[in-house]
C-alpha cells in the first residue's frame, strides 16, 4: 500500500542526453510537471553541462551514465535521448540497475530488439514506455477526434507528411551515419509519421516505400512510405529534407469529406524558443492554422484541438507512482518497427514487402 507521504514524494528524473532531445523535448517537459523533479542531466559535453546548470540550478550535471547506475537510491525515472543505436543498451542498463525508463524513438532498431526490451521491462518488473509526442499534436488530436466523429465517413487514404528545406546535409551522424545503426529520415521522422497512422487506423499488413540519399549523404534523407492497413485504409506517408515546398501536413480522404491542415503543430516551435510547456496558453494555434473539412464543393475551418506534450509526463509520472497505464504500449511500438523493416525490404527490392511479426 502506498503510503501518504510516498504519493506526495517527487519522482526523481534523470535524462541522458542534452541534445536537441534532452535539451528542447525532455528537461523542459519534465521539469514543468507537477511530481517529478528533473534531478539530474547526463552530458560528458562540457558546455552542456554548463547549460544544464545554468537553465536547471537544481538538477546535477553528471558525466556519464555509468555513474547515475550507482545511484540507486536517488532516481526514480531515467529519460533515455541519446542517437538511436544506444537506446536499446542504455535502458536495459537503466532498468537493471532499478529504474523506470522513457526510450526515445526509435524504440530500437529492429522488432526483435523491442521485443526482447519490452520482455526485459516485464522480466524485471519495470515501467518501460516510448516518447511518442506526435500522438499529442494539435493537429492529430483534432483528426483523431473528427475521425471518431465519422466527420469524414469511411476513410481510404490518409496522407501525411513531415517536410523540411534543407538542401545541404549537416555534419550529424542523422546524416552522415549508418542506416543500419539508426541514421537517416525514415528512422528519424518515421517513427511519428507511422505510429500516427497506426494508431488511427490500426496495424498494417504491407509496406512499399521508396527511400533515396540525394544530397550526397549516407543515410536517406528523402522517403515515401505506403501502407495497407489490415482494416482496407491506404496511409501515404512522405519524410523529406529536400523539400523546397511544403505538401500539406495532413490530407484524409474519406467517403462524406476529406479534412486538410498545413504546417506543424506549433509545441516543437515554442519549446525550441524556450518557453515553459505549463504556459496558460500551451498548445493553443491561431485560427490561421486550423484545418478545413469538407468537399470541394463546400468546406470550413476546424477549431483545432489543443496540443499537449505535457500530457505525456504526467502519465509516465501516474504509471511509474501509481500503476496507471502506459502513455504508448511497447507493443504499437515494435509494430512500427516491423513497418520500418518492411519498408527497407520494400525499397531494396522495389517491391512490395509484408508485415512480419517480430
Amino acid at each position: 500500500m502506498t503510503s501518504a507521504n510516498d504519493a506526495e514524494r517527487e519522482l526523481q528524473v534523470a535524462v541522458i542526453g542534452y541534445g536537441k532531445g534532452g535539451e528542447v523535448f525532455h528537461a523542459p517537459l519534465v521539469d514543468a510537471t507537477p511530481g517529478l523533479r528533473l534531478a539530474a542531466v547526463v552530458t560528458g559535453n562540457p558546455e552542456r553541462q554548463a547549460a544544464v546548470r545554468e537553465r536547471y540550478p537544481g538538477a546535477e550535471a553528471v558525466s556519464s551514465a555509468d555513474e547515475l547506475w550507482k545511484r540507486t537510491g536517488d532516481i526514480d525515472l531515467v529519460v533515455v535521448t541519446t542517437p538511436n543505436e544506444t537506446h536499446v543498451p542504455l535502458a536495459r542498463a537503466a532498468m537493471e540497475a532499478g529504474f523506470a525508463a522513457v526510450v526515445d524513438k526509435p524504440f530500437a532498431l529492429t522488432a526483435a530488439e523491442g521485443h526482447e526490451l519490452a520482455e526485459d521491462a516485464r522480466r524485471l518488473g519495470q515501467v518501460l514506455t516510448v516518447y511518442q509526442n506526435r500522438r499529442w499534436d494539435s493537429d492529430f488530436l483534432t483528426l483523431w477526434k473528427l475521425v471518431e466523429e465519422g466527420a469524414l465517413g469511411r476513410v481510404h487514404r490518409f496522407e501525411s507528411r513531415f517536410e523540411r528545406w534543407r538542401p545541404e546535409a549537416r555534419g550529424t551522424w542523422r546524416d552522415n551515419g549508418d542506416p543500419d545503426a539508426g541514421a537517416g529520415i525514415l528512422y528519424d521522422l518515421g517513427p511519428h509519421l507511422i505510429d500516427q497512422a497506426v494508431n488511427l487506423f490500426g496495424p498494417v499488413e504491407s509496406v512499399y516505400a521508396e527511400l533515396d540519399a540525394r544530397r550526397g549523404a549516407a543515410a536517406d534523407d528523402d522517403a515515401f512510405l505506403a501502407l495497407t492497413h489490415t482494416g482496407g485504409v491506404r496511409s501515404h506517408l512522405w519524410m523529406s529534407a529536400l523539400a523546397a515546398q511544403l505538401g500539406p501536413r495532413f490530407r484524409v480522404l474519406g467517403d462524406r469529406a476529406a479534412f486538410t491542415v498545413d504546417g506543424l503543430d506549433s509545441q516543437e516551435e515554442r519549446l525550441e524558443s524556450g518557453e515553459r510547456p505549463d504556459a496558460p496558453d500551451w498548445g493553443v494555434e491561431p485560427e490561421s492554422a486550423w484545418g478545413r473539412l469538407g468537399t470541394v464543393e463546400e468546406s470550413h475551418p476546424v477549431r483545432s484541438e489543443r496540443g499537449a506534450y505535457p500530457a505525456f509526463y504526467a502519465a509516465v509520472r501516474d504509471a511509474v507512482g501509481e500503476g496507471e497505464p502506459l502513455p504508448v504500449e511497447l507493443h504499437e511500438v515494435v509494430h512500427g518497427l516491423e513497418i520500418i523493416e518492411a519498408a527497407r525490404r520494400s525499397a531494396r527490392t522495389g517491391r512490395v514487402a509484408a508485415v512480419r511479426p517480430s
